[in-house]
Parts: structure tokens; sequence; C-alpha cells
């Protein structure tokens, strides 16, 4: 057998490198029983290395390409265009022409043929280069099948295929290209079949594109085609296209568009027993591969043809359910702003932390399972109550799903989250949050801060004289009752009482005075809220440095690994360092992400905050961090004594005015605790993390891991085994990095079931005015600016005045805030931190923005409404 050409049944499941992903499939295909696969063969990566990969002039020109970034399109473009002109002015082999001719000969010289890519890197699991190479149909004769052979080839470097390599990781030196021979179909119509919904996600719903011709009218968008939905052998959804024009072949060889018969173009193009038997060919194939597929076929003297598959690469993971119940999964990442992927080691740590709540992992993301709340009424009442005070979006991501009443009646039965009984949903915390009220004492505050402290401090006296078997003992039954041990019922009491003050006066002085929003500028510079005093003590360290003009040259290109060293050597470093390890050792185990252990703190790298430092002495005079403090606390008292006034005229003024003014006072003795609980966490998980790290060292100096980090890509149990028994499978952490990077590329939903299907909610508000981008309006106020587009804290270059448009925000982006006007997010409710955080600093806020950081453009002029909630683009 040639290793130059291979036909689909030729192959084996080791073929993979020789034929590339499309040609992969197909040979799967061919496999399978009762497809109808057209015939033909493939021109193996053999061939193409033959005559072109290990030419020395080809190899020079892809290494230039290959030191090339993103950005540098234009070299990019004449590079590329220099490759394929070299790949289409070479000359084939005697060997590979003659290869070639003896496989076309089989069907005749009349013989039409598709002649497509298929690439090394091309239909994987993670990324399936559909369209980025190119595809030519009813191809005649020998020699013209050759030269499209090489033109084939070429298009492995057109710009399109070059940038994506790039932008998905593949190195342009180690990727390769076969080229499919196949026989040409002529068909009455043809498509692509979904096996799960693209849209939704939904994995129980195939979906049909539909059109006259040859598909190739679908695929280049020059008609829209039919849909049809098939779930269960049931057609569910129907959409017949206005189709004007199709897509044929052409006697003499190649293609032409031609306008369709008017009585054709409102036709449905598939009967419905067509339609149903391709759903029955999709699930056979999806059955075959064993995960959703996105199939091309067509429709040839009435009989389906299956022209190609691939896996859909941009469905979220599906969680494994432990019974055939339908699921409903609340992404854990969305309530505490971090939406990336969590590596094993630190979802090990919350899934400790969160014993008490049944979770499942999925795309590297945490979920919470609460289908047995929905199932039960009380508790489903209580779950709708608490996400529509703080996350809308979600409340009505999670209605929509009980709007489908079959799909809701399936609910297993069980024990649900949101129940009262022992521990921090008890009844008993309303009672002590009622106590809480009527003393309305700070100290109160100030005793469950110092407990909280005193509990770090035994913890850390404790961790730092154990390792081995008794360190996982202690970090284990320590995350098993850190809820007991920081979410005490008084301290989330305290909590709820500064919520319900918030509460109370939003919708009170609403209602009597006609004014949203007021609780907002009551909550300005409360004490003892310590992300914002962070905040605020990062401006200090700016001053510290001010003076110094040589540490502020450092910081603009500060390396983590010798930071402290370098500063001992500059005019004023040892003063900057002074002011920055003070500033570290109270808020050094913060960084973004901080609920994942694994993520690196600014203690481990200082460099981080250089760019927050240098914008506070940009931005802002000597003193700002006391100016800002007090300038928050007059517009409050301000803001106070003007409703107490305002209210002392109305009917019943005097009792309305004493009623707001013990509310004002518990909101700003209270509200600011809400951060604390937190932040103590975070500190105990930093000291895990610096135990683990220890245990991490010495399998290093025994060769078990090449760097201390890849203990993160363990599981806790899987650590414990290798610290143990000193042994460790050298493939596993290499593996979790390849998930790793996968699952970086996923986008999570809020809430996802077990079909598959991912549910955002939808905002609904008649004040939002044509136009608009709708979002959650958690900090009141209208404020106009430069859009500034941040992904990450380290890149936040802001000028004052700016509105910060950002993917989430934790308490690790409070240094940010003391420069903006107003805050966007795409996660985010009226209770979570970047929330608290806008509303203490009179920053106008919206969260909740789909997709805003691609919706809006950095640099453009936005105006933002944070009271009614929604964003102009001006």
């Amino acid at each position: 057998m040639s290793s130059l050409v291979l036909g689909f049944r030729e192959m084996d499941r080791e073929s993979l490198e020789l034929v590339g992903g499309k040609a992969f499939h197909l040979g799967e295909l061919a496999r399978v029983d009762g497809l109808r696969i057209p015939e033909g063969f493939c021109v193996t990566t053999e061939a193409f290395e033959r005559e072109i990969g290990r030419d020395a002039e080809f190899l020079s020109m892809v290494e230039r390409l290959s030191e090339l970034k993103v950005t540098d399109t234009g070299r990019i473009r004449d590079l590329s265009a220099e490759i394929r002109a070299f790949i289409e002015g070479t000359e084939l082999g005697a060997d590979i022409r003659e290869a070639i001719a003896a496989r076309l000969s089989e069907w005749g010289e009349n013989a039409g043929f598709a002649v497509r890519s298929s690439a090394t890197a091309e239909d994987l699991p993670d990324a399936s280069f559909a369209g980025q190479h190119d595809t030519w149909l009813n191809v005649k004769g020998t020699e013209a099948v050759t030269e499209h052979v090489k033109k084939c080839w070429a298009s492995l470097f057109t710009e399109r295929a070059v940038l994506y390599r790039m932008k998905n990781g593949f190195d342009h030196r180690k990727v390769r290209l076969a080229v499919i021979i196949q026989r040409m179909i002529y068909p009455e119509a043809s498509g692509i079949l979904f096996t799960a919904d693209p849209t939704t996600g939904n994995r129980n719903v195939l979906v049909i594109d539909a059109g006259f011709g040859i598909g190739e009218a679908l695929v280049s968008g020059l008609v829209t085609a039919d849909q049809y939905k098939v779930r269960d052998g049931n057609i569910i959804g129907k959409t017949v296209a206005d189709k004007k024009k199709g897509v044929f072949s052409v006697k003499d060889g190649g293609t032409e568009v031609k306008e369709l018969d008017p009585k054709m173009s409102g036709k449905q193009t598939l009967s419905d027993e067509q339609i149903l038997e391709l759903e029955r060919i999709g699930r056979r194939i999806e059955a075959h591969f064993r995960k959703p597929q996105d199939i091309e076929w067509c429709l040839a003297s009435g009989e389906i043809h299956i022209l190609q598959s691939r896996p859909i690469t941009t469905l979220f993971p599906v969680p494994e359910a432990p019974d055939d119940s339908h699921r409903v999964y609340l992404s854990f990442g969305h309530q505490q702003m971090m939406t990336d992927p969590i590596k094993p080691l630190g979802m090990s740590i919350l899934k400790w932390m969160s014993a008490r709540v049944p979770t499942v992992e999925a795309g590297g993301r945490l979920f919470m399972d609460i289908s047995h709340d929905l199932a039960s009424p009380v508790s489903r009442k209580l779950l709708i109550s608490a996400m529509g005070n703080n996350d809308p979006l979600l409340q009505n991501a999670i209605l929509e799903v009980l709007r489908r009443e079959e799909f809701a009646r399936s609910f297993p039965r069980g024990k649900p989250v949101m129940s009262f009984g022992k521990g921090r949903f008890s009844w008993r915390i309303f009672s002590e949050a009622y106590r809480i009220y009527r003393k309305n004492d700070i100290s109160i505050v100030r005793e469950l801060i110092a407990a909280g402290e005193e509990s770090n401090e035994q913890l850390r006296r404790q961790i730092e004289g154990v390792s081995g078997e008794e360190l996982f003992r202690l970090i284990e039954k320590d995350c098993r009752q850190l809820e007991r041990v920081i979410i005490r019922p008084g301290s989330y009491a305290a909590i709820l009482t500064g919520v319900f003050a918030g509460r109370w006066l939003s919708r009170k002085l609403e209602k009597w005075l006609g004014e949203p929003g007021t609780a907002d500028v009551l909550s300005q510079s409360v004490p003892y809220n310590v992300t914002s005093e962070m905040g605020l003590a990062l401006l200090d360290v700016a001053d510290a440095i001010r003076p110094y003009p040589d540490v502020i040259d450092y910081l603009e290109r500060a390396s983590n690994d010798t930071f402290f060293e370098d500063l001992s050597r500059l005019p004023g470093g040892p003063e900057a360092a002074d002011a920055i390890r003070a500033f570290l050792d109270k808020y050094g185990a913060r960084c973004t992400g901080e609920i994942d252990i694994t993520r690196p703190r600014w203690q481990e790298q200082p460099a981080t905050l250089a760019t927050v430092i240098l914008s506070n002495i940009r931005n802002f005079a000597p003193g700002a961090s006391r100016a800002k403090w007090e300038q928050g606390l007059s517009e409050a008292q301000n803001k106070e004594r003007e409703i107490l006034k305002r209210l002392e005229s109305l009917p019943g003024g005097k009792r309305k005015a004493e009623k707001a003014r013990k509310w004002i006072s518990v909101l700003r003795n209270f509200t600011g605790y809400r951060e604390y609980p937190k932040f103590a966490m975070v500190k105990r998980l930093f000291l895990y993390k610096q135990a683990l790290l220890k245990e991490a060292d010495r399998l290093v100096e025994e060769g078990l891991i090449a760097e201390r980090e890849d203990i993160f890509y363990l599981y806790m149990e899987e650590l414990k085994e290798a610290v143990l028994s000193r042994n460790l499978d050298p493939d596993l952490i290499r593996r979790r990095k390849e998930e790793y990077r996968l699952y970086e590329k996923l986008q999570p939903p809020r809430l996802l079931t077990s079909e598959g299907e991912c549910i955002s909610g939808e905002i609904r508000d008649d004040r939002i005015p044509e136009g608009a981008i709708p979002g959650i309006p958690v900090s009141s106020g209208i404020i106009e600016g430069r859009a500034r587009v941040v992904l990450r804290v380290e890149d936040a270059d802001i000028a004052e005045g700016d509105i910060l448009v950002t993917p989430f925000t934790d308490p690790s982006w409070t240094p940010v805030f003391v420069s903006i006007k107003g805050l966007v997010t795409e996660v985010g409710g009226l209770m979570t931190h970047g929330s608290v955080i806008a509303r203490e600093y009179g920053i106008p806020a919206v969260v909740g923005v789909e997709n805003a950081t691609r919706r809006i453009k950095d640099g453009q002029r936005i105006r933002l409404n944070g009271t009614a909630g929604y964003i102009e683009l001006l």
C-alpha cells in the first residue's frame, strides 16, 4: 500500500498524522454501517512532506512566519502570500502524480471531484479549523486535480489559517496538510446537521440547515437556509426561508450561482420524512464518535450522502448526572465574580469548603446542583427571592427553566440547599439579625473581625508545624469547618443586617421621596470595609513612592522574581519597599480570581501592583487617600441631613425621619463588614497554599514534578498520594495542562441543565432606551466618559475619569476603583464585591452586561446609567 495515497477504508485509528483530521473522520464514517459516503482517497501528509515540508527555502519562510505576532498583520500577509506562491509553483514528483492518476482512473475521465484540505490540526476536539482551509468542487481531469492538490497545500498558509493557528497556539512548523479527493455528488439539496443545538447547547435537540443545490451556498452565506429542529423523533421547530439562489455544478467543471425558480424559493427543502431520516443518521454518527457532531450532508436522487463529520468544539461540557432525572446547575463562579477555569487543586479546596452543598464540575468550573431546591415549593421560593435580590439575570434564567413544565416535573426529590435548619440557613440568623439591629453597636463588627483574625493566627501557628499526611488531614478538616469558623451565625447575621438596611432605605426613600438609589450615597466611606480600605491604602503606597523617580522608572519594567532585590539598589528603594511590604503584610493574600488557591497572590508577584501604583501617582495628588475618604463621608453626611429634612416636611414626617435615621445608622455600621469574611477566607487559603508548596518543593527535589506549581494540576487526593508514596504518573500533569488550556476557551453559563442547555437570562426593563445595552443597576448615578476595556487587573492603565469595562471584578480590582468614574461588568449582582465597593466609592455601576467587553470598544465614549441600568454608545 502506498503511503502517498490512502483510500478511506484503508485508514485505521493510527492514521491521523498521515491523513489529517477531516480525512480521518471520513475513514471512521466509512466503518459505520448504512451510511453513504462518496468514494475517494487521500493524498497523505507524507506526500506534502516529501514535496514541500523538507525544502530548505520553505522551512526558512515558515521559520520567519513563526517569529511573528498576531499584531504583525502586514508582514503576515506578505509572507503568507510568498509561501503560497512557492507551494503552487512546485513541480510534483512523478511518483505522486502517478499515484493520484491511478486512483482517478477508477472513475473515468468525465468524473468530477471535490478537492478538500485535511490538516493534522483540523477537526480536533478543541479546534475544528472549520473554513480555514480551501475546498474546490467539481474539479475534472487528472491535471486539474493535481494542480488543485497544490492549491490545497497552499491554503495552509492563507492569512485566516495562519492567524487561526496563532490564536489557538498551533505551531506553523508542525502542521502538515493532507488532501481529500472525493467523487463529486450532484445534489438537489444539501446542508449541515448539528447533533446538539449549537446556540443553546441542548444535547437532545438536533438542528438541520438545508438549501437547494450544493452546500457551498449555505457555507458562504449566499442564501438563508431552512432550519429544522428535531427532538426524540419529533420535529419541534421549522423555519422555511425564502431561498432565491443556489450553487450548482457546471458540465465542464466548477460551479456557478443560479437563480431559483420562484416556485422553489419558498418551498420546504426537505420533506418531514427526510428530516427525520437525517435525525436518525445524525444520532448514529454521534453514537459512533461518542460526542456531538457537525455533519455536512447532501441529498441526491432521494438518497442522503454524508460528506464529512467533525466534533462541535464550542459546546460547554455537561456534568455527569447520577440518574436520569433532569438537573439544573448554578454557576459558582458567577456568584463569586470569577468565571475563569479553576485548576484541580483549587477545585478540591472549593469542594471541601462547600461540602454541605451538592456540587459538580464541568469545563473546569464548579456548579451547584439546585435541582432539589427547584423541586421543593418552599426552597424554590427562597432561591428565586435570593437571586432576585442579588442577580436578576440568574433569577430570570431560573424562571425560564421553571416555565418548561415537562422538564420541571422530572426534578429529583432530595435535601435542598435553601432550607432552614442548623448552620448558615437557620431561623436563628433572623433573630440574631434583629438583635443586632436593635443594639446597633459597631463594636459588634470589631469583635467579629478580631475573632476572625485570631482564628487565622491560630491556624498559622498550627500549620507551620505539620507536614505529610498530618498536613492534608489538617487542611481538609479546616476546609470543612471553614463556614463555621469564618461565617458563624453572628457573622452572617451582621451581613444580613447591613443588607436589610440598604434594601429598606432604597425601597422607602424611593416611595416617600421619589428618589431611587439614595442608599448608594449613604453607603460611602463606611467603616471596616476591608476591601475599600485596601484601595485607599494603595494610594498611600503611591504617596510613599512619589518622591523617588528611579523607583517610578523601575515600576514600568518591574520583575516579580527580583522585585525587592532590585528596589534595594535604587535611591528611595528601601523606603518604597517598606511601604509595599506593609501593604502586602495586610493584603498580600489577595489576587485576581482569589477563590482559586492556585492563582498567584500579590505576595508572590508584587510587580502585579506596579500598573495600579503608577496610575495612582499619575492621576492623584499627595494625600488623595484621606481626601477621598473625607469626600465620601461628607457626601454621605450631607445626603443624610437632606433626606431627614425632606422627610420631616412630609405627613407623618417625624416618625418617618426617625425610622430613616435608625436605618441609616445601621447601614453605616454594618454594611462594610460584608467584605470581611471573604478577606479572612482568602488569607486562610494562602496559609494552605504556602504549606502545600513546601511539599511541592520536596517533590521537585525528588524529580517527581518539574516545577512546584505542577501540583496545581493535581486533585488533593492525588497530591496526597504522590507525597506519601513518592510516585506519580509523569503524563498526568501534561494532560491536565492541555485540559486547562481547552477550558480557558470556554465561556461558562450562569445556568446549565443536564441536557447541556446554557441559559443566561434576559433583562426586561421598559426604562431602557432603544439601542442601549441593558444590565443590572447596582450603584446609582449617570456618567459619561471613555470606556477602558480591561481583561486583567495588571493591564489596568487607567486615567482618572475612565469607565472600566471588564468581564468581572473581585476584591483584587478595588485599587483600580479609586481612579474610575464608572463600572461595567459582564458578571455580577447587587451584592457582589464590585457592586458593594462601587456604592461605597460613589461610582455609578451596571453589571450583568452580556458580552460587554466585545460590544463596547476600548476608547469609545459611552454614557452609563447606574440608576436605570443601561449603557449608551455615544
